[in-house]
């Protein structure tokens, strides 16, 4: 008796069970398009449940083919939510595209799991049971003692977004030394020498390494430090600008540039100085740092370095399939990547 083969999932039945159309459901499954985490997640599990394997992947002949991806986990952690939150999906969208790339290419089928306001113990739970091969955390508003409990449990795993030296664990995360003395180098170029800062107090590991680079990248320059043109705000776009404008009133010669720890407080801090009747350029120079989409279309033009997201996206799970396939302990892994500056419209240009 011959036994009826099952006929393999179609694209239609993937996009009916995650409710979405099947244009999204088609750029989901070739990595295409803006397309939010939630519906991106829905998806991708639609994908798993349906065992789905697109056709550019299916074996010829008339066999149907089985699934045999291993399944690998990204974990979107937001402690606090003031970085990992709306203004920077497109930021976390490309360490994911980067990671989807990367998974395809070596057989692997990427979950995406978000976790607002959790505790590690729910996270970790999250993994207790399931069939993963590995995992990959996003470790921006993670502490120490986070990090630790999630370098604890024994499934392979690689954090980014975060860079703990002293931590017997695997890392990939972006140069900030490199990034930050090259804003600097571009504003000594331009004759700007009087330079300042704006970092930020919320607990995100980046915006301390930032603060560091800053000080010694400075030193590196010959240029000197001026401890009251180092501003401290808020992480969001509300909270940056209400701080930057209660600590320029406090100031009374502001310097001539400055480097601010990401966009968003960069976009906070020209608002603030707006409020103080300043222009940027034409009174004080400003660069960001991560060169998000918004950057481009801001008044005006925001010069920014440009993190390489879907670079350390794919590294992570690069190193993440070497743990995987070695099966047996490594030494740990610590990857630091180098930005670019872009140049745009807020430094003012020496004549």
């Amino acid at each position: 008796m011959q036994t009826k083969t099952k006929k393999p999932a179609t694209l239609r039945q993937v996009a009916e069970l995650a409710d979405v159309s099947m244009a999204t459901a088609s750029l989901v499954v070739n990595r295409k398009g803006e397309i939010s985490f939630e519906t991106r997640n829905r998806v991708l599990q639609a994908m798993e449940t349906l065992r789905y394997v697109p056709k550019r992947d299916r074996q010829r002949g008339d066999v149907a083919v089985q699934e045999t991806l291993n399944t690998v986990r990204f974990l979107k952690i937001a402690r606090h939510g003031q970085t990992v939150n709306r203004d920077h999906n497109v930021f976390i969208s490309d360490y994911i595209d980067g990671m989807s790339f990367e998974a395809t290419r070596r057989d692997y089928f990427l979950q995406v799991v978000s976790y607002e306001n959790s505790s590690i113990n729910d996270v970790l739970e999250g993994l207790a049971g399931a069939e993963l091969s590995g995992f990959i955390a996003l470790g921006t508003e993670l502490t120490d003692e986070d990090i630790e409990s999630i370098l604890s449990h024994n499934l392979p795993c690689v954090i980014i977004d975060t860079h703990k030296p002293f931590m017997n664990g695997n890392f990939v995360n972006m140069d900030n030394d490199q990034l930050v003395y090259r804003a600097l180098e571009y504003f000594k170029s331009q004759k700007l020498e009087k330079i300042g800062m704006v970092s930020s107090h919320s607990s995100v590991a980046n915006f301390q390494l930032r603060h560091d680079a800053f000080l010694r990248s400075m030193n590196r320059l010959d240029l000197e430090v001026d401890p009251t043109q180092i501003l401290s705000v808020a992480s969001t776009l509300e909270g940056a600008f209400k701080e930057a404008a209660k600590q320029l009133d406090e100031i009374d010669e502001l310097a001539d540039a400055y480097l601010c720890a990401n966009d968003i407080i960069a976009f906070g801090f020209i608002r603030a100085l707006r409020q103080r009747g300043l222009s940027v350029p034409k009174d004080v120079s400003v660069i960001g740092i991560d060169n998000l989409p918004t950057a481009a279309m801001f008044e005006p033009p925001l010069t920014s370095v440009d993190v390489p997201k879907q670079k350390i996206g794919a590294m992570a799970l690069r190193i993440l399939d070497d743990l995987i396939t070695n099966g047996k302990a490594e030494p740990a892994i610590k990857l630091l990547l180098s930005g670019e500056l872009i140049v745009r419209d807020s430094v003012q240009t020496k004549a």
